[in-house]
């Protein structure tokens, strides 16, 4: 939310369009949804705006819940390790306190 928070308005009506396109097509456009290669479950929304491009990382809970995780403006070709590492970190703390709630 901070990530999201720190963006202009036009940026955030951009992403907003995105996430609405990922909530509602029955087929998602890869240009706008991926899977990251060589992870346990980790996919990327992808936004682009103004000659910028903005990813949030994100996973299902159960094939039915999106999860939303960090979000970064992608400014090289690879996607920064660091990131993928934040959201790897960010979904197993998820799993962790849901199974601490449930109990």
């Amino acid at each position: 939310m901070d990530f999201y928070l720190s963006l202009d308005k036009k940026t955030q009506e951009k992403i907003e369009f995105t996430l609405g396109i990922v909530r509602n097509a029955d087929v998602i456009p890869a240009k706008f949804f991926k899977h990251i290669e060589g992870s346990d479950g980790l996919f990327e929304i992808r936004a682009a705006f103004l000659r910028n491009i903005y990813r949030i990382f994100c996973f299902f809970d159960k094939n039915e819940l999106v999860v939303l995780l960090n979000g970064f403006k992608k400014k090289t070709q690879k996607t920064p390790k660091k990131e993928i590492l934040l959201a790897e970190k960010l979904k197993k703390e998820y799993f962790e306190d849901k199974k601490g709630g449930a109990s």
